[in-house]
């Protein structure tokens, strides 16, 4: 058996590998749109570009997080030149100067197609802004990220029961329609945009920590320890009417993963000893359920499930990246080394399975046979390379801290 340091070392270059010679050249050299100016909005899995596709909010302000956060990371002045051109294309198409707050879709000429505040959107705004600050310290987009959240925080928190209600009008009054997609329920509240606000305040707390956004935080926490996170089965609850009664019974695997380490980055920055305390536990947890309802025998993060059970097979890329991620997490909180090499595990599906050797970036999604799903896109609204850049990002953090610490000793 290979010593932890010998593992720890072939992992992190082999995730180096990875981004620097697949998902950074994709991106980069791929994803602009040329003809029209800003990104692409959707690509085929063979690397077709639909010229007159509309463009999201979700996609840009993922990609304003990954170019920032790559620059941070690597100061690759391309880096730099696309988080520049995304924040330009945000500002100039997405911002309403009228009411404030982003607008959730333009068509590929930047001509407003729907003109609705979804906050789980405006949550991704913040979040890559205040990356955008991190890297280059701009002030106007520390601005715009505070004013964001001055916005969300008067028409959108429940200051009755707590939380946030999940779409809002143009004008920010609360509308009627309050689907995410189409696959969603029509509920006030959801587990998934909670847990996206939370990653948005965390980031900006980062940057400009002050009484009103940590007590926000604070709330956020408890709502997921309160509500969103039930206790007997380790597993989040997906919608919730506006007092918090859960209106779904399944859950996916992938938010469960996602969160464990979520959270605990929202209370490593808050720095409470108690609270962190507390959230490690539920964290754990959350892991450990995953690791024994969710992963398949060949280690892929299978999708869905409901009373135990697995109800979707299916791989998608985003969960393998927040298993990764995740697990490392667990270890470091827990030392058991399950969760270590669970991560190791996580991430050779990944190699094995979701990555795209011929086109480039990741598939979608893997069947249980192994088979990619090449019928879904490379790039649309909802795919992009944030969740794959930031395991790759969070990896590498996390592998060198393990090798560092004082107890990783030998065999």
């Amino acid at each position: 058996m290979n010593k932890p340091t010998d593992y720890i070392n072939s992992f992190i270059e082999s995730v180096q590998e990875e981004l620097s010679n697949n998902l950074l050249p994709f991106w980069l050299q791929k994803s602009m749109d040329t003809e029209h100016g800003g990104f692409v909005g959707w690509m085929s899995n063979e690397g077709i570009i639909d010229t007159v596709s509309p463009k999201g909010l979700i996609l840009n302000t993922r990609l304003l997080w990954t170019f920032s956060a790559l620059y941070r990371f690597n100061k690759d002045e391309r880096c730099r030149d696309m988080a520049r051109r995304t924040y330009d294309y945000l500002q100039t198409y997405f911002w309403d100067l009228q009411y404030g707050g982003a607008f959730w879709q333009v068509d590929y000429q930047g001509n407003l197609l729907d003109d609705s505040k979804k906050i789980y959107g405006q949550a991704f705004y913040i979040y890559a802004l205040s990356e955008y600050f991190l890297a280059f310290s701009e002030q106007a987009s520390l601005d715009r990220a505070v004013e964001l959240f001055s916005l969300i925080e008067s028409a959108s928190h429940d200051d009755n029961q707590g939380g946030y209600i999940e779409v809002c009008n143009r004008d920010w009054s609360i509308a009627d329609d309050l689907r995410l997609s189409d696959k969603d329920m029509d509920e006030k509240k959801s587990m998934n945009n909670h847990l996206h606000l939370l990653e948005a305040y965390t980031n900006l707390y980062r940057v400009r920590p002050d009484d009103r956004l940590k007590n926000r935080l604070l709330e956020v926490l408890d709502i997921f320890a309160t509500y969103i996170i039930d206790s007997n089965t380790g597993h989040m609850n997906h919608f919730f009417d506006e007092n918090w009664n859960p209106k779904s019974e399944n859950y996916t695997f992938g938010h469960d993963i996602e969160a464990s380490w979520l959270l605990c980055e929202a209370t490593e920055v808050l720095g409470d000893p108690n609270i962190i305390s507390r959230t490690q536990n539920l964290s754990l947890h959350l892991a450990r359920i995953t690791l024994t309802e969710g992963l398949d025998k060949d280690g892929g993060l299978c999708y869905e499930g409901e009373a135990g059970k697995v109800t979707d097979t299916n791989r998608e890329w985003w969960p393998q990246a927040e298993a990764v991620v995740g697990f490392l997490n667990a270890y470091q909180l827990s030392r058991e080394e399950p969760f270590l090499t669970t991560a190791g595990k996580s991430w050779d599906f990944i190699t094995n399975y979701i990555v795209d050797k011929k086109h480039g970036d990741w598939f979608w999604r893997i069947d249980s046979n192994g088979r990619p799903d090449e019928n879904e896109p490379k790039v649309s609204q909802w795919k992009g390379p944030y969740h794959s850049v930031r395991m790759c990002l969070e990896a590498t953090r996390r592998l060198k801290a393990i090798a560092e610490s004082p107890d990783n000793k030998g065999e």
